[in-house]
C-alpha cells in the first residue's frame, strides 16, 4: 500500500510539475517601436487559450546585449538586422527559427501645431529652418538612429545638424522628447508617429536614403517549446492585421 501511495505521490508531483512548467509566459524582448502592436496581439494569444506574455520593450542593441549577458528571453524581435546578426553570430538564436516579417516607414516630426515648410531633398537648408535640436535614437547604437543618420547623410543635412542631435535610449524616447516640445524636431517611425496626437508628420524620408527598415522575429536559445508557436501566431491573419494596423508593412520571407 505504501508503494501504491508513493507512486501516486510520485506521478502527482510530475503531473503538478508539468502543468506549473505549461503555465509560464513566453519571455518577449522587443524593440520598443512594436510596443502597441505586440501588447494587442499578446491579449489575442491569450484569448487563444495561452498565459499572457511577459514584454520587455526597449532599444534592440539594449535587448540584444541583455541576451547576450544572459537575461531570459524566448523570443527576440529586433528593429534591425544588425542587432539581430549580432546574436546570431553569437550562437543565441535558434536555427532556422528567424524571420524579417515587417518593415516600417522613417519620418521627420514636429510637435503638434509646430509644422513649417521642409523639403525631403539634398540642398535643403534644414539647419536653418528651426532652431533648438533634434531627437532621434542614438545614431551609432538605436535602430531608428542609425537609420536617421543614414537620411540625414544622404541628404547632405548630418553636418550642419550633427552639433544639435539629441540620441535617445530608444525610439519612444525620442518620441515623448518631441510631444513635450523638448526637441522641436524628431525622426522616429511612422509607426511610432501614427499612435501619437500630439506630434505632426513633415514629411517621410526617402527610401533610397537609408538602408531598408526590417524587423526580424527569432527563437533565442534555450527558449521554451511555445517560443516558436508564438512565432507562428504572429504570422497569423490575427497578428498581421495588428501590425497593419499601426502601420506596420508585412514582408514576404
Amino acid at each position: 500500500m505504501r508503494t501504491l501511495i508513493r507512486r501516486l505521490c510520485l506521478f502527482a508531483l510530475i503531473a503538478l510539475s508539468t502543468s506549473v512548467c505549461a503555465e509560464q509566459p513566453i519571455r518577449v524582448f522587443a524593440a520598443a517601436s512594436l510596443t502597441n502592436a505586440l501588447d494587442d496581439i499578446s491579449a489575442q494569444w491569450q484569448k487563444a487559450g495561452h498565459p499572457k506574455p511577459s514584454l520587455a520593450y526597449g532599444s534592440s542593441s539594449t535587448l540584444a546585449k541583455q541576451i547576450e549577458a544572459g537575461a531570459p528571453a524566448d523570443v527576440f524581435a529586433s528593429a534591425d538586422l544588425t542587432w539581430m546578426d549580432y546574436l546570431d553570430q553569437r550562437g543565441w538564436i535558434v536555427a532556422n527559427t528567424r524571420a524579417n516579417l515587417l518593415g516600417n516607414d522613417l519620418v521627420l516630426i514636429v510637435p503638434k501645431g509646430k509644422k513649417f515648410p521642409a523639403q525631403m531633398k539634398a540642398g535643403f537648408d534644414i539647419a536653418a529652418a528651426f532652431d533648438g535640436k533634434l531627437c532621434t535614437g542614438e545614431p551609432d547604437a538605436v535602430p531608428v538612429g542609425k537609420y536617421a543618420k543614414q537620411s540625414l547623410q544622404s541628404l547632405g543635412w548630418w553636418q550642419p545638424l550633427q552639433g544639435r542631435i539629441v540620441g535617445a535610449d530608444d525610439v519612444r524616447t525620442a518620441l515623448a522628447f518631441v510631444e513635450r516640445g523638448e526637441c522641436p524636431l524628431g525622426i522616429v517611425y511612422a509607426t511610432d508617429a501614427k499612435i501619437s496626437d500630439k506630434v505632426e508628420v513633415l514629411d517621410r524620408f526617402p527610401d533610397s536614403s537609408h538602408k531598408p527598415i526590417v524587423y526580424p522575429f527569432a527563437a533565442v536559445k534555450n527558449s521554451r517549446p511555445e517560443a516558436q508557436e508564438f512565432l507562428h501566431f504572429l504570422q497569423s491573419p490575427a497578428a498581421a492585421g495588428i501590425f497593419e494596423h499601426f502601420g506596420f508593412v508585412r514582408l514576404k520571407h
